[in-house]
């Protein structure tokens, strides 16, 4: 896989507070900063319980001021990285970092129209390489849902290993649920990064 990074100029609107985000590309898709105009495809796809309930923050039903909320924040708190998943044009689906209490965890979910053709696979590397390549981070942790066996392989695919597993609050069932709790390091990242070089172009 190879990745092309380039800077996205915020608009007017958003230079005041919203760090430059690079672009990066892979075979098949492109990772930006979300946008106004994704909000209606945010809507759809998140707004789908089956998607919904497969992530810890997203609530269900998830509506227009939940996606234009989404946006206002991305990419404004330190450390937390947010991309659009683009393919052929439109947003498929989200993924980012996020910084919490016991680390940097690495999030994402895909519209299920979507699933099963590998794109997942795909943005989260592309996020790794990034993560680990261009912002120099060490670790990062993520989760799936016990009943989320294609979440749990992505991150597999991906180098992640399993440490156990925990109880955690799901907005969408507004319960808590039992989640595979995943890490990888940089160093294992850099062993096991077979997957193509990241190539910096601007």
């Amino acid at each position: 896989m190879t990745l092309a990074t380039q800077i996205l100029r915020p608009t007017s609107a958003q230079q005041t507070n919203e760090r430059r985000m690079p672009l990066l590309k892979t075979e098949r898709l492109t990772l930006r900063a979300p946008c106004r105009s994704d909000i209606a495809a945010i809507v759809r796809f998140a707004g789908d319980r089956r998607v919904a309930q497969s992530t810890a923050r997203i609530p269900h039903p998830y509506g227009a001021g939940d996606a234009e909320q989404f946006i206002a924040s991305a990419n404004r708190e330190d450390g937390s990285v947010t991309f659009a998943i683009v393919f052929d044009g439109a947003l498929i689906g989200i993924c980012g970092i996020d910084p919490r209490q016991d680390g940097l965890e690495l999030g994402y979910w895909l519209g299920a129209p979507y699933w099963g053709r590998g794109y997942a696979t795909e943005a989260v590397r592309a996020v790794i390489d990034h993560a680990f390549g261009e912002l120099g981070l060490q670790m990062l942790q993520s989760g799936a849902r016990v009943s989320n066996p294609a979440s749990r392989r992505v991150l597999e695919k991906c180098g992640f290993q399993w440490t156990g597993v925990g109880l955690y609050r799901i907005r969408a069932i507004n319960s808590s649920a039992p989640v595979d709790r995943f890490r990888l390091d940089r160093g294992l990242w850099a062993s096991l990064k077979a997957w193509g070089q990241v190539r910096q172009v601007a």
